[in-house]
């Protein structure tokens, strides 16, 4: 890929990472849940997610799931209602601070917290609109597909890791500094309300 292609679509990368939205929601939960250490596991989850999209579009499935009304539709409403997990989820859970989840041996381990990540980006169709419709206006048909995707998947890999680790870490430091009950409690219903506002925007999204 051209330094002049390039360019644009590594701007257009953090603009992409910076935007508020599920990514950003899940990266801050995790943070606040789990502290930086292990809650940053999550954006290895959320990277494999938009690399799973980029295969799909790459592979021509991601055309597919969009010109397919009941494929398209399984997608977004699978994505839906793991949102809406997430949000009953963190709405309900325990009212207890970072030290107390960080002694707790029962603490997610780093594996189940890269799935959530990865099974977020995966399930999202507003992802596969967004490789398909920006993607391909970066790509030179003329050239090898496979480095040009390659370079795609790096650039998208390093503005998230950037993004969400600031997003992680001020939740595991700033968030985390509410240590009584009530906090606690205002903190995980404001992220489960978070999820479930999400879930209906995305409810809302049209293959159009």
């Amino acid at each position: 890929m051209d330094l002049h292609v390039w360019l644009p679509f590594f701007a257009a990368s953090w603009a992409i990472s910076i935007s508020p939205g599920a990514g950003a929601v899940a990266a801050m939960t995790a943070g606040m849940q789990h502290g930086f250490a292990r809650g940053y596991f999550l954006t290895f989850g959320l990277i494999l997610g938009l690399w799973s999209q980029l295969l799909l579009v790459g592979a021509g499935l991601g055309a597919l799931i969009v010109a397919s009304s009941t494929a398209f539709a399984a997608v977004k409403w699978l994505g839906v209602a793991y949102l809406l997990w997430l949000g009953v989820a963190q709405w309900r859970a325990p009212a207890v601070g970072l030290q107390a989840r960080s002694a707790d041996p029962a603490q997610a381990a780093r594996g189940s917290i890269l799935m959530r990540g990865w099974v977020l980006n995966t399930l999202n169709p507003k992802g596969t609109l967004f490789m398909l419709a920006v993607v391909p206006q970066f790509l030179d048909p003329a050239q090898p597909l496979l480095p040009q995707y390659g370079v795609i998947a790096a650039t998208l890999a390093f503005t998230d890791l950037v993004i969400n680790a600031g997003y992680t870490a001020f939740a595991a430091r700033a968030l985390a500094a509410l240590k009584s009950p009530r906090q606690m409690r205002w903190l995980n219903r404001v992220f489960g309300g978070l999820f479930v506002a999400l879930a209906t925007v995305l409810a809302t999204v049209k293959r159009g």
